[in-house]
């Protein structure tokens, strides 16, 4: 067995003392530990953040797809050709008083112009 003032090799205590046996500073090994928490914390609400941008980002593409949601909003001084034009735009539809609509792009009169086709 070593001696008291031996270096301890493998005992429990190997983590409370260094090769020389001085014990380890408590606020060093509290720097160590407030230090991984902030990395792991930043870490940690980044990804979130860049998740919920992912699952955003996915539910808007998915919505323009579906036909319930629009790609671009309208905007002042927009003006098209016809529907073909204002879908490639992500416009359509378009709805009375908005930016762009033209009563002879509303085939029903609804009110509704480059409605989804069905």
């Amino acid at each position: 067995m070593p001696g008291l003032n031996a270096p301890f090799t493998s005992c429990g205590y190997c983590i409370a003392m260094r090769s020389n046996t001085q014990p380890i500073q408590s606020r060093t090994v509290i720097a160590y530990l407030g230090g991984a928490a902030l990395f792991g914390t930043v870490v940690g609400i980044g990804s979130v953040t860049m998740v919920q941008h992912d699952v955003t980002a996915t539910a808007k593409s998915a919505a323009v797809w579906l036909g319930i949601m629009r790609a671009r909003e309208p905007q002042a001084g927009d003006y098209w050709s016809g529907c073909n034009a204002a879908r490639a735009a992500g416009t359509a539809p378009i709805y009375i008083g908005e930016p762009g609509y033209q009563e002879n792009m509303d085939g029903d009169g609804d009110g509704i112009a480059c409605e989804p086709q069905s």
